[in-house]
């Protein structure tokens, strides 16, 4: 693709970036065959190739509209199209600056900003989200209907870290608490507590950690996600000494902590963000590396497993979790269009509610065409927002294996 960005803009480090990317992009629209919201709107601006312009034109022209904001924000960010992609276009990347460019440019209408601003003094901080959680649950019955349905549930059990056990071994790792799944899923870690524990491999958590900035990013507030990145590579990297991996279990977490390498390496901090990522894995390769014996739990036994986009398409490593089941036992049932994301895409399916929910009944009933006893998925935003209208439990696959 020719471009012909302004010599200001591509002196800037993004606009090398952007050019470079715009560069590498054929036209060939293999990307819309694999994309959700081009599949469900059929609008060419709906899919990457489409949206691939849009930037393109937004960065050429230097100015921001209200068109090109309608097109990225209904994108997912699932990142499929980055698989299906024959040239290696990084497309995640360049919406990352398309949506720092757009936010600095266009401002928003006053509520669309109180919206984004609540999501990020909130949800990125597990104190203030349980409160609101709680206060959310007090008024339920009050709710619109779809804000009733998007409310996560209450945690069985009050959250605390995840700690070894007096089985524990010489290894060690450090496991990610998350932000949302440590207000509202903390049996997820306690569940790989367990497992590790038993096989001898100690966890442990930084009691420093805060969010991995992804909430940020991908609203396009980019100073504000690296000064967050920034914070928690401080709090992982003071803790790697002694421990041979940091662990995620919720997908979107571990796929923004594995890209610090790449997201901070202009910072004064890169050389510890480079740390940080390479030494993190997901929950799925750390066990798949252990190579031991897994066992099923009652009363399951057919399992509909959902790869979630993070781990597919930007980790790269969906295939890890069938196998885990599988040798513990678990009858993994047919799913049609695996590719495709669930709809709910981080805030997604708060902010685009009824393509979240369009996008939802589609994935589900792939999900549940052949009667699973149970769906699994590995990301909590996954989880809540299938479980919303699922027939079956919706859980973590670790509280699947013993």
């Amino acid at each position: 693709m020719q471009t012909e960005l302004p010599a200001g803009y591509l002196a800037t480090s993004e606009g090398r970036r952007a050019d470079g990317i715009l560069r590498s992009c054929v036209h060939c629209g293999f990307c819309n065959a694999t994309c959700p919201t081009y599949e469900l709107l059929g609008d060419e601006l709906d899919g990457p190739r489409g949206r691939i312009y849009l930037i393109k034109e937004m960065l050429e022209t230097q100015q921001a509209d209200a068109l090109t904001r309608r097109h990225l924000d209904r994108c997912l960010t699932c990142r499929a199209c980055e698989t299906t992609c024959p040239s290696g276009v990084r497309y995640g990347e360049l919406l990352e600056i398309g949506r720092e460019f757009l936010e600095a440019e266009l401002p928003r209408p006053a509520a669309a900003r109180w919206q984004r601003r609540w999501l990020l003094a909130v949800v990125p901080h597990p104190a203030r989200f349980r409160r609101w959680l709680r206060l959310g649950r007090l008024f339920r019955p009050l709710l619109p209907g779809r804000l009733k349905r998007q409310l996560p549930p209450l945690p069985r059990r009050r959250p605390g870290a995840a700690r070894s056990t007096d089985e524990a071994g010489s290894r060690r790792v450090l496991v990610l608490e998350g932000c949302v799944q440590s207000a509202t899923t903390p049996d997820v870690n306690r569940a790989l507590t367990a497992l590790l524990a038993s096989r001898g491999v100690e966890t442990v958590v930084s009691p420093a950690e805060v969010c991995c900035g992804s909430l940020a990013l991908h609203l396009g507030v980019g100073a504000e996600a690296r000064a967050t990145m920034a914070a928690n590579v401080a709090a992982i990297d003071a803790e790697l000494d002694g421990v041979e991996a940091v662990i995620s279990t919720a997908s979107g977490c571990g796929v923004t902590v594995k890209d610090y390498g790449r997201l901070l390496a202009a910072g004064p901090g890169a050389d510890a963000a480079r740390r940080v990522a390479e030494r993190t894995m997901d929950a799925a390769e750390y066990l798949t590396g252990l190579d031991a014996p897994w066992q099923r739990r009652e009363p399951y036994r057919r399992v509909a497993w959902q790869a979630p986009c993070t781990l597919q398409h930007g980790q790269r490593c969906a295939g890890l979790v069938g196998t885990l089941l599988r040798d513990a036992g678990y009858e993994l049932v047919p799913v049609a269009d695996p590719h495709l994301c669930c709809g709910s895409a981080g805030t997604y399916s708060l902010l685009q509610p009824a393509l979240a929910e369009q996008l939802r009944e589609r994935k589900l009933r792939t999900l549940e065409r052949h009667r699973p006893d149970v769906i699994a998925t590995a990301n909590v935003g996954c989880q809540h927002h299938l479980a919303a209208a699922a027939g079956v439990p919706v859980v973590h696959w670790l509280e699947l294996l013993q």
